[in-house]
C-alpha cells in the first residue's frame, strides 16, 4: 500500500508541477523534484492548459454580459496573460528576436537569452494579440456552449502539442536553460499527453458544449490533427534555424498554436 501511495503522490506532485509552470493560479508551491519529476509533469501540460481555458471561458461568458463582443474579446485576451503570466508570450518574443535577426545560429541563440526585446519580438507579440483578440471577437460575436468549450480547449490542445515538441527534436542549448529539464521527456510521455487530451476534451465538448458524442469526436480529431499538424511544421522551421528547440521556442510554438487553434475555431461559424 505505502509504494501505491508514493506512486500516486508521485503523479498528484506532477500535475501540480504542471500547473505551477504553465499557470500563475495560487496553488501550493512545490518545484519538480528532479529528472523523474519534470518529465512526468509533461503528461498533464494539457491538464493545466484546460485551467487556463476555463479561466477564458468564463472570462468570455461574463464579459460578453456586459461589453460588446469586441471589447469582452480584449477581456478575454487580458485574462489570458494574467493566468499565463505571459509565459509563453516572453518566449515568443524572444524567438521572434533571434531567428528574424539574421545572425549566425550561435548569435541567435546569444540574442534570444538578452533579457532586452526587440523590435522583432514586439512585432510578433503585437501581431499574435490583434488576430487572438479578432478570433476571439468573433467566437463572442454569438456566443453559446459549443464556442466557450472550444475557446477552453484551445489552450489545451496547444500544450498537448508541447511534449511532442520536447521528444522530437533535440535542445539546442544541450545542457543549459530551463528548457534542458524537460529533455529526459519521451514519445510516451507525449503520447499520455495527447489521450489526456482527447480525455479532456470529449466531455467538455459533448457536456458543456452541447454537442453529440459524434459531433464531439469529430471536433477532437479536428483539433487534434490541427495541432499537430501547425506544431510539426512550426518546430521543425525553428530547428532548422536553430539546430533544435529551446525553453523560448516551446513558448512560441505555444502562442502559435494558440493563434492557429483560434482561428480554426472561428472559421468554423464564418459565413
Amino acid at each position: 500500500m505505502k509504494s501505491v501511495g508514493r506512486f500516486a503522490g508521485a503523479w498528484a506532485s506532477a500535475a501540480l508541477a504542471a500547473l505551477q509552470l504553465l499557470t500563475r493560479l495560487p496553488l501550493p508551491k512545490r518545484m519538480p523534484d528532479g529528472p523523474d519529476a519534470f518529465r512526468r509533469s509533461t503528461v498533464f501540460f494539457p491538464l493545466a492548459g484546460l485551467a487556463i481555458g476555463a479561466v477564458l471561458a468564463v472570462s468570455g461568458f461574463l464579459a460578453g454580459k456586459a461589453f460588446p463582443f469586441y471589447a469582452a474579446g480584449a477581456v478575454v485576451l487580458a485574462a489570458w496573460v494574467m493566468v499565463t503570466g505571459g509565459l509563453h508570450l516572453d518566449g515568443l518574443m524572444d524567438t521572434a528576436d533571434g531567428i528574424f535577426s539574421n545572425q549566425p545560429r550561435e548569435r541567435m541563440l546569444e540574442i534570444m537569452k538578452d533579457s532586452r526585446t526587440g523590435a522583432m519580438g514586439v512585432l510578433a507579440a503585437v501581431t499574435v494579440f490583434l488576430l487572438k483578440g479578432a478570433f476571439l471577437a468573433a467566437l463572442l460575436e454569438e456566443p453559446d456552449r459549443t464556442r466557450f468549450a472550444l475557446i477552453a480547449l484551445v489552450p489545451v490542445w496547444s500544450r498537448a502539442f508541447l511534449p511532442l515538441a520536447i521528444a522530437g527534436w533535440k535542445h539546442a542549448r544541450g545542457e543549459a536553460g530551463m528548457g534542458a529539464l524537460y529533455r529526459g521527456s519521451g514519445y510516451r510521455h507525449a503520447a499520455a499527453a495527447g489521450v489526456l487530451a482527447v480525455l479532456l476534451a470529449l466531455p467538455l465538448l459533448a457536456g458543456i458544449g452541447g454537442l453529440g458524442w459524434a459531433e464531439a469526436l469529430r471536433a477532437t480529431g479536428a483539433f487534434a490533427a490541427a495541432t499537430c499538424a501547425a506544431g510539426i511544421v512550426l518546430a521543425q522551421a525553428i530547428a532548422r534555424k536553430l539546430g533544435g528547440l529551446t525553453g523560448d521556442t516551446y513558448g512560441a510554438i505555444n502562442e502559435m498554436l494558440e493563434t492557429a487553434l483560434l482561428a480554426v475555431a472561428a472559421g468554423l461559424f464564418a459565413g
